[in-house]
């Protein structure tokens, strides 16, 4: 298999690619998520990050490099019209928490895959919606007190210790996870990347 360029840094989309077998090197992109969150609907941001992603890392790349695959995602929350990116603080984890328990809200991760033979990206995107459980205040505080909030969309990590809160997932856990696997599976195949080797 050809190796491809994931342009993210998360450990948990990483270990989907190998899980899959799938050889990759890191390139962290350099963008400005704000920007964009600013200037397009909660539902279209997560592609548009994706393909800015792959954008970035594209030209960070020198112009005579053989470039096959550079694969992008991101993963946004969406809640009654309001968007949950990673929390900034400690406070704003419980906030985001707060307004999860004994709720639904709904996950979005976007791919955007380029492919080298054809000097295109195309894109697929994923949603998922998470039902927490109702939370006491001290279920939330100890929760906090673990760490995984840090640098996870929502403050929350799905495949950890957050699954005791989570009552219903419809949809894929690898949506929210950060890297949808049927999709991802989907994308590489309608390219010609062929994992089934």
């Amino acid at each position: 298999m050809e190796p491809i360029i994931l342009a993210s840094s998360s450990p948990r989309r990483q270990d989907i690619l190998k899980m899959l077998g799938i050889p990759f090197q890191v390139i962290m992109p350099n963008i400005d998520e704000d920007i964009a969150a600013a200037t397009v609907d909660a539902e279209e941001m997560p592609e548009l990050l994706a393909r800015e992603k792959v954008a970035e890392v594209l030209h960070s790349l020198p112009p005579a490099q053989k470039i096959p695959w550079i694969l992008g995602a991101d993963t946004v929350i969406a809640k009654n019209g309001k968007i949950y990116g990673k929390p900034e603080n400690l406070e704003q984890a419980e906030e985001f928490l707060h307004d999860f328990q004994g709720s639904t809200h709904t996950v979005i991760t976007a791919l955007a895959l380029y492919n080298g033979r054809t000097k295109t990206t195309t894109s697929k995107t994923a949603r998922t919606k998470v039902t927490f459980a109702p939370m006491s205040d001290a279920e939330i505080q100890w929760y906090l007190d673990t760490g995984e909030w840090h640098g996870a969309a929502g403050g929350y990590r799905i495949q950890s210790l957050a699954s005791i809160f989570i009552s219903k997932i419809e949809g894929s856990q690898s949506c929210v996870t950060g890297l949808p696997i049927s999709e991802l599976y989907a994308i590489l195949n309608e390219q010609g990347y062929t994992i089934l080797e």
